[in-house]
C-alpha cells in the first residue's frame, strides 16, 4: 500500500508551493516594469522624432500616416486630446479637428444632392477644394482619422462599405439588405435600370419598386428619364459623382 504523506510533507509541499509561486509572480513583475521602461524610451524617441520631422509630418499626407503607424505600434494616440505634448509639438490636434469640421460642412452642403451618402473620395476632393491650394495637402487616411474625431462626439457620421465604395454617412437613416444590394449593383456605372435589376438579380417590379421608393425619398438617387433608349435611369449621386459621370439628364459619361 502507497504510504501518504504525513503532515510535515504536506506543509513543505505548500511552503514550496507558495515558493514558486512568489518567484513567478517577482519574474512576471520584473517583466513588466523591463517592457514599461523600453516603452517609456521608444515613446521619448518618438517625441525626439516628432520634432525633428514635424514640418515633414504637417506637410506630407504619406508620411503623416506613416507617423500614425508609429505611433498605433507604441500605444501612442496623438488625438486623443486637443491639448496637451502633442497638439503643442506638432499641433496635429487642431489640425485634424479643423479638418473633421471641413468634412460635416462638404457632407451638409450636399445633402439635398446625395442624401446624406458621399464617398471617401469625394469627401476628399470636396475638403480640398475648401482648404485651397495653400493649405496643407490631405489624405485618405487624413479624412478616415478626422472621421473618426466626429464619431467620438456622437455626431452620426458613419462610413459603411458598398462594394468597392466606401461611403460616408452623416444622415442618422439605416440601409436595409435592398437598399445595399442595390447600391452594389450600381457602383461600376453609377446608376442602374428596372430592366436590369430584374433580369440580372430577378427582383420583380413590386420589390424594386419598395427599395426604390424609399432611397428616392432620402434622394439617396434620383431620376433620369432622357436616356436614348428611353429606359428610366436611377442614378445613385454618392456613387456617379466619384467615377465622374455626368448626373445631366439624357447624357453618360
Amino acid at each position: 500500500m502507497r504510504r501518504r504523506p504525513g503532515l510535515q510533507g504536506l506543509q513543505q509541499r505548500a511552503v514550496e508551493k507558495d515558493r514558486k509561486s512568489a518567484l513567478g509572480e517577482d519574474v512576471a513583475r520584473n517583466q513588466v516594469e523591463r517592457v514599461k521602461e523600453q516603452l517609456s524610451t521608444f515613446r521619448s524617441a518618438l517625441e525626439e522624432f516628432a520634432l525633428k520631422h514635424r514640418n515633414d509630418i504637417k506637410q506630407n499626407p504619406v508620411f503623416r500616416a506613416q507617423f500614425h503607424q508609429m505611433c498605433a505600434s507604441l500605444g501612442v494616440d496623438p488625438l486623443a486630446s486637443n491639448k496637451g505634448l502633442w497638439a503643442e509639438l506638432l499641433g496635429i490636434g487642431d489640425f485634424y479637428y479643423e479638418l473633421a469640421v471641413q468634412i460635416a460642412e462638404a457632407c451638409l452642403t450636399t445633402r439635398e444632392l446625395n442624401g446624406g451618402l458621399m464617398d471617401i473620395r469625394d469627401v476628399l476632393s470636396a475638403v480640398q477644394r475648401r482648404r485651397g491650394g495653400i493649405a496643407e495637402r490631405v489624405s485618405k487616411d487624413d479624412i478616415m482619422r478626422a472621421i473618426d474625431t466626429l464619431k467620438g462626439l456622437g455626431s452620426g457620421f458613419t462610413v459603411i462599405k458598398v462594394g468597392s465604395h466606401q461611403l460616408l454617412r452623416s444622415v442618422p437613416s439605416e440601409l436595409n439588405t435592398d437598399h445595399n444590394i442595390l447600391l452594389e449593383f450600381a457602383q461600376d456605372k453609377g446608376y442602374i435600370t428596372e430592366k436590369e435589376v430584374n433580369e440580372n438579380l430577378g427582383w420583380p417590379s413590386r420589390r424594386f419598386d419598395l427599395v426604390m421608393d424609399g432611397l428616392l425619398k432620402d434622394q439617396v438617387a434620383m431620376i433620369d428619364d432622357g436616356a436614348p433608349d428611353h429606359l428610366r435611369r436611377y442614378w445613385f449621386p454618392c456613387l456617379s459623382l466619384a467615377h465622374g459621370k455626368s448626373l445631366n439628364p439624357g447624357t453618360e459619361g
